[in-house]
């Protein structure tokens, strides 16, 4: 819905409801006192104090709703205002939206109040018991029909308010807090049928109670009014904490995104609000997750998540693949910076998918160069045997790119855990498989194929192994034993 269309509409609902309220009240009313009171044995022209009542009634109403017409649009002016303007509400525009359900109803007091003061006096003028049985009449017809206007103004209210607290850093102000609603929905419901009833059955000085019709006619406007009342005040606090359990259920199922109106002044609006601000701040923790995973690999955070962090590590045994750029600078010095990063991003998401698909993950880039883990820090099985598929579907994945890569697999126990101080520290693993991993990886540079891995990872990987085929001893650097070569068949030196 455009702001124009909730503009006219609300306007158009305010107005229509403002009038229907009043008018039906004051006929109720009128009504009442017309036929079914009982006055004072004492007068002698009935008739014509009826005539003279019902000309002030019509006379009265007919100002009343005019007035109240243009009151209307004077207390709305600044809304409609805000609504064209098609702008953010500041706090002012909040604080007149939230007072206006009150200020119409102040307004339609002051109508009512006037009729409590004109009615009175008319009808004084005969004898005071009549000028207060109407004075008093007309002021219960108007704390029936004032709070049920209220509670109408409010719901219609709803769709503006709504707008008006989109983005509000703050919830609501508590006006009209869920208890004195309650109380406020009980008055016109049973209090002041009640004390209407109760009224009219003392004897006044022309020792006439209400008459059993009258009093058929209060009962019936009280079971009315106040099931309208009831249902209008039930609906304001059931309807908002309805849709807040519909929203919850939906965070359970893990959409997110949900969020629910803030549209009321009592403790409901804080409730809007407090959830609006626990969805958002669960965004915030899935988004600070989903990026945590992004740098250290979806099943560290994970682990960090479930047992917190702390310096150190545990033994493992694991796999190890390092993957490095051959020729990174020359490609450097021949190709602009911007070209060399979408090169190594091509570069690192074919390594991303060939180690994942394999179930490993990529512990850290390292400029030009990758370290990839398998079993730790989530225990794999037949790690070796994943690390060398992984090994092979990346050889063949780098195929199509301009890059070529050295790649070397190793297997056998590191420590595995968080490296640095309580202040900056990553997860990663450190052993002699690492070291020879790498040493392997330099070798492969001038490898047919450019992969090596350590025989003995390739003689215990199972079905893997009938992929690749052994080849010579030899001494690594930095090593005092020889190692025992292996590349995928058709790939040997």
């Amino acid at each position: 819905m455009t702001r124009s269309e909730l503009e006219r509409r609300t306007s158009r609902h305010l107005a229509r409801s403002g009038v229907l309220a009043n008018l039906t009240g004051a006929v109720v009313v009128y009504v009442f006192l017309s036929y079914l009171l009982v006055t004072p044995v004492d007068l002698v022209d009935d008739g014509r104090l009826q005539g003279v009542n019902t000309v002030v009634f019509v006379v009265y109403m007919s100002l009343m709703l005019a007035a109240g017409g243009l009151v209307g649009r004077w207390q709305t002016r600044g809304l409609w205002e805000w609504l064209r303007r098609d702008a953010p509400a500041d706090n002012e525009v909040r604080r007149l939206v939230l007072a206006l359900p009150l200020r119409l109803s102040l307004s339609d007091s002051v109508a009512w109040l006037g009729a409590v003061l004109v009615f009175g006096a008319l009808n004084a003028s005969y004898t005071p018991v009549l000028g207060f049985q109407v004075a008093a009449t007309i002021a219960l017809g108007g704390l029936t029909t004032v709070p049920l206007g209220y509670l109408l103004t409010e719901r219609l209210l709803r769709p503006v308010v709504t707008l008006a607290h989109v983005g509000a850093p703050d919830p609501p102000p508590i006006l009209l807090g869920v208890s004195r609603r309650m109380v406020l929905a009980w008055a016109v419901a049973s209090g002041v049928p009640l004390l209407g009833i109760g009224m009219g059955m003392v004897e006044l000085a022309n020792e006439e109670p209400l008459s059993p019709p009258a009093v058929l006619f209060l009962v019936a406007v009280g079971l009315v009014v106040g099931l309208a009342a009831t249902v209008t005040a039930a609906r304001a606090v059931a309807d908002p904490v309805q849709s807040v359990a519909a929203a919850l259920r939906e965070v359970a199922a893990g959409r997110l995104d949900t969020s629910v109106p803030v549209y009321d002044a009592s403790e409901i609006g804080q409730l809007q609000t407090g959830f609006n601000a626990m969805a958002e701040g669960l965004r915030e923790r899935a988004r600070l997750q989903d990026l945590f995973g992004r740098q250290v690999g979806t099943d560290v955070a994970r682990l960090a998540l479930e047992r917190g962090v702390r310096l150190g590590g545990e033994r493992r045994e694991v796999a190890v693949l390092f993957v490095d750029v051959i020729g990174s600078t020359t490609l450097a010095v021949s190709r602009d910076p911007e070209e060399v990063v979408r090169q190594l991003n091509l570069f690192f998401g074919v390594v991303v998918t060939a180690v994942a698909d394999n179930g490993g993950w990529v512990n850290k880039f390292e400029g030009d160069a990758a370290l990839c883990v398998f079993g730790a820090p989530v225990d794999r099985e037949d790690a070796g045997g994943r690390a060398l598929a992984a090994a092979r579907a990346l050889a063949k994945g780098l195929e199509p790119l301009e890059l070529d890569a050295a790649i070397g697999v190793c297997a056998g126990p590191v420590v595995a855990g968080n490296i640095g101080t309580e202040t900056r520290f990553e997860y990663t693993v450190i052993g002699d498989a690492v070291n020879t991993a790498a040493r392997l990886a330099e070798l492969a540079r001038a490898w047919p194929g450019h992969v090596l891995a350590d025989g003995a990872v390739v003689q215990q990987a199972g079905g893997e192994a009938a992929q690749w085929e052994m080849g010579d001893e030899v001494l690594l650097r930095g090593r005092s034993t020889p190692t025992r070569l292996a590349s995928p068949l058709g790939e040997r030196g």
